[in-house]
């Protein structure tokens, strides 16, 4: 067993660069994050170390990511989104809806109500963990069925668009890197990101940059991107801080609560990938971005699934942030007229 008084993070972030050069030479969607992810998770769970995360490793990543983000908003796409504001919004309130799926198959095998309504809902880890705590439910639970959500989604849906679907058609932003506008956006989303988090807003780190990127590139009418390598550093940040959530003792932990989160996770992506071929019937929406925005996974990993894929990405943003809206405001009100309601 390794002396845990070494810094071992050092070897986490280089696990996770071997395991995403290694992705990238093989052709794999997202490979800086997702092989990070997996070298990482193979290394915790087939040997004795239990590499630590990286420390403020994953708020740097989505500092980046979410900067990254915001860069892609341009007035052209912010007017083609919101002119389908109404459609979105109810493709987003579906899917949210579809957890309800999760709810019921935990409810089968046993868990309170307050456990099997926080672990199902798709917002953010450590936001279901707060309101699960204010209601009684398992912490435990929750976290890991959110952790296994995730993974889940971060590992099936950018290999099965870039496989089934191709790498998309190419966006033509005509961005360049403008180290000028770059100097005052970085500080500027660091500064908001520590207001966020110290007003106790969800997900501060990957929000406030995103929405000081987003409002100075709307504001000046900008069309400018992150250097090359940024949106990798970003991703093995990300990748590498949600692999330390993962061990031997994870995966042996409640193996038939595990298997019916799977289940509903990929009952809630099929519903999701049907809602959005049925919205882009109805709308000229791509029909790949429609469905990255409405998969229960995290804002970070979708959008950049896009951004990878040459897709929308205003559009995956935007119908994730409204889905992770209405989980926020919404769940919370649900759960207790639910233990109110007659049994």
């Amino acid at each position: 067993m390794p002396d845990s008084r070494l810094p071992l993070y050092w070897a986490t972030g280089l696990v996770g660069l071997a395991g995403g050069f290694i992705a990238s030479k093989v052709g794999w969607p997202l490979p800086w994050m997702v092989g990070s992810l997996l070298a990482i998770i193979a290394v915790r769970c087939l040997t004795p170390w239990q590499l630590p995360e990286i420390p403020n490793g994953r708020r740097c990543g989505q500092c980046i990511i979410g900067i990254g983000i915001g860069l892609h908003f341009t007035p052209a796409i912010i007017e083609q989104v919101a002119s389908h504001f109404v459609l979105i919004f109810f493709g987003a309130l579906l899917t949210t809806l579809s957890s309800v799926i999760g709810v019921w198959l935990l409810r089968r095998s046993g868990e309170d109500r307050a456990t099997a309504f926080f672990a199902s809902m798709p917002g953010g880890s450590g936001e279901m963990v707060n309101l699960g705590a204010r209601n009684g439910a398992v912490l435990s639970q929750v976290a890991a069925a959110q952790s296994l959500r995730v993974l889940a989604v971060v590992l099936c849906v950018p290999a099965l668009f870039k496989w089934l679907l191709g790498d998309g058609v190419a966006l033509n932003h005509g961005a360049s890197v403008s180290w000028g506008w770059l100097a005052l956006i970085v500080p500027m989303g660091v500064a908001v990101a520590w207001l966020w988090q110290r007003l106790r807003q969800p997900n501060p780190w990957l929000f406030g940059p995103l929405l000081v990127a987003a409002s100075v590139c709307l504001a000046a009418n900008l069309q400018i991107a992150l250097p090359n390598g940024g949106s990798q550093i970003g991703q093995w940040l990300i990748g590498s801080g949600l692999a330390c959530h993962f061990n031997r003792a994870f995966f042996r932990r409640a193996p038939a609560f595990l298997a019916r989160t799977l289940v509903a996770t990929a009952l809630c992506m099929f519903i999701a990938g049907s809602a959005a071929w049925v919205l882009s019937l109805i709308t000229a929406l791509d029909l790949r971005s429609l469905t990255l925005g409405m998969m229960p996974g995290g804002i970070a990993e979708m959008s950049l699934t896009a951004e990878t894929l040459q897709l929308s990405v205003p559009l995956v943003t935007a119908l994730q942030v409204m889905r992770l809206l209405f989980v926020l405001f919404l769940a919370e009100p649900l759960f207790r007229y639910w233990v109110k309601a007659p049994a």
